[in-house]
């Protein structure tokens, strides 16, 4: 790993570092140590760092802003890669940001200018990467309604892909399939409108998530998906009652209250006492408690209802 890091640190504006604690990297605040962590703003030097990184035949992972990230007590023995360009520019009502960029500061931006499509995505933390890898959305929007282009590199050269060719939907994309794939920034079309308004709209969704998620609760906000009703078995469909579904979708906090999530706790990793899809570390928490306590509630879920809920987090390994 030395000859590694050494070689990472002749790169132009990019700072490796051995044994970097991965906890600040994640918003449960738990996880041990990356053997090295490699990170810069620069595209070149990205390339270069993922050219190094792929010859030396060790383990890597790319990380974002870590807002659905769960890392091991034990840490990561191999190499950790952040791009951490965070430029956000308009042209018309047209906005692109880089990836590094956090997700509130480019909704706070699109809300100053008068542009309307993805102010209902206020206080969703993490950065644009992430958000759009994981077609991240809520109130019934998703980033993808407003994304025109998303430019990544597949660690040769930097590409482009239309919307179309993102092949989003329901918090998914194809860059979940293709985790070699790395988004270094995005294109929105957006609407003009009176900022006023939108910000009245993002000020009382803030409100709400605020009380549902504390800025300062080590948490994910919700760990699982929700579910598609159309998607579900017909049987397991029959159960939900019609007030619970919500634009052809099925909160996953209905069926973990079913079985008793509510309150259930592993160490100091708890389930909110007010919302059955909502984990957090109450301090001191570790990554084996957070696993076995998601495990357990996807097997009680599974045994009551034949169905296989599926986190919106991360692993690291």
């Amino acid at each position: 790993m030395s000859e590694i890091l050494q070689s990472l640190a002749g790169v132009p504006d990019l700072r490796a570092s051995a044994q970097v604690p991965l906890s600040p990297y994640s918003r449960f605040g738990i996880g041990g140590p990356a053997a090295i962590l490699a990170e810069t703003a620069s595209v070149s030097s990205f390339l270069e760092a993922l050219r190094i990184v792929r010859q030396s035949g060790q383990p890597f992972v790319m990380i974002a802003g870590g807002s659905n990230l769960i890392v091991a007590d034990e840490g990561f023995p191999g190499i950790v890669v952040r791009y951490a360009a965070s430029g956000i520019r308009a042209d018309g009502t047209g906005v692109s940001a880089d990836s590094g960029a956090e997700l509130q500061a480019l909704v706070d931006f699109t809300i100053g200018r008068g542009l309307k499509g993805i102010e209902t995505l206020t206080r969703i933390p993490g950065w644009v990467g992430g958000a759009v890898y994981g077609n991240a959305g809520a109130y019934g929007r998703s980033i993808s309604e407003v994304v025109r282009t998303v430019s990544y590199t597949d660690g040769e050269k930097v590409r482009t892909l239309t919307n179309a060719e993102c092949e989003f939907r329901y918090r998914e994309s194809i860059f979940k399939r293709r985790k070699d794939w790395i988004i270094l920034s995005t294109e929105l079309a957006l609407q003009q409108a009176d900022a006023e308004e939108l910000r009245r709209v993002a000020s009382e969704i803030e409100r709400i998530r605020d009380q549902k998620f504390p800025p300062s609760m080590k948490c994910a906000g919700s760990i699982f998906k929700n579910l598609l009703i159309a998607e579900l078995p017909p049987g397991t469909a029959a159960q939900v009652p019609e007030d619970v579904i919500r634009d052809g979708k099925i909160p996953a906090a209905w069926f973990l209250e079913q079985v008793g999530a509510k309150g259930m706790a592993a160490g100091a990793i708890r389930v909110a006492d007010y919302h059955a899809n909502l984990i957090y570390n109450d301090g001191g928490g570790t990554a084996r408690d957070l696993r076995a306590l998601i495990a357990e509630l996807k097997s009680r879920v599974h045994d009551r209802f034949d169905l296989t809920l599926e986190e919106e987090v991360q692993y690291i390994p």
